[in-house]
């Protein structure tokens, strides 16, 4: 799976260019362990991020894993909230139109109360909740148009990985906007969700005190996930040593 050698403030200025210029449209993944191991198991998949305009290391481990291949990353773009804050902030100065995919109605008011309090500039041109569910095709319509209608330039899409991928990219050409899947950011910018200590986040620990928080929904994905990222990783690395 790709994953793009670019720096946070590279990957802000990418994001808020494209979002400004408008009319194209484009997608952005933010990669770590669980998307990686979602797409070697499925080529498929593997397609959709490497298929992506711009693919960020957002997980800790995805930096070990840049430097191992002999880059100088020098460290993650962190979604949630750094590179969030940043767009947000581009937003408000240069006006562009924001639109919201993902979460639950009560999530989205959160969260949307949240981002009218500390960014009162920014224009929010639409905040859309799918069902959980994969949605009918009169559904999917419908936020299409909405999404079109509304004018939106930059659109965080927060579905969980690997659905908000594939979303994106199923809509890539339908609409003009530049998508970043940005996974429980609703959530956690929200106040919902509790961000982990920054010593655990500097030191790729994060994944497990989400762990700690919902064990019974994550336990499967970091046991069977984790272990398999790391030998597989060790093994690329010599390889390309050898070479």
């Amino acid at each position: 799976m790709r994953v793009d050698h670019v720096e946070f403030d590279e990957a802000a200025r990418i994001i808020a260019d494209w979002a400004a210029e408008g009319g194209a449209s484009r997608y952005v993944c933010a990669a770590n362990v669980h998307m990686t191991m979602e797409a070697y198991d499925d080529p498929a998949f593997q397609a959709v991020v490497n298929g992506a305009d711009l693919v960020i290391a957002d997980g800790v481990p995805m930096v070990w894993g840049l430097r191992a291949l002999g880059l100088s990353q020098q460290r993650r773009v962190r979604v949630s909230p750094d590179l969030l804050y940043g767009l947000f902030d581009a937003c408000q100065e240069r006006g562009i139109r924001l639109g919201l995919y993902g979460g639950s109605p009560e999530t989205l008011r959160v969260f949307c109360d949240w981002l009218a309090r500390e960014y009162p500039g920014v224009q929010l041109a639409c905040a859309i909740d799918p069902p959980f569910r994969p949605p009918t095709a009169d559904e999917d319509e419908q936020s299409t148009r909405l999404v079109r209608e509304s004018g939106a330039q930059l659109l965080l899409v927060g579905i969980g990985c690997p659905k908000q991928e594939k979303w994106m990219a199923a809509h890539a050409g339908a609409l003009p906007c530049t998508m970043f899947g940005v996974g429980a950011a609703f959530d956690l910018l929200g106040g919902r969700t509790k961000n982990a200590p920054a010593w655990m986040r500097d030191r790729g620990l994060e994944w497990l005190y989400r762990l700690a928080l919902e064990p019974r929904r994550l336990w499967r994905r970091h046991l069977f996930n984790d272990p398999r990222f790391l030998v597989l990783l060790a093994r690329q690395a010599l390889r390309e040593r050898a070479r």
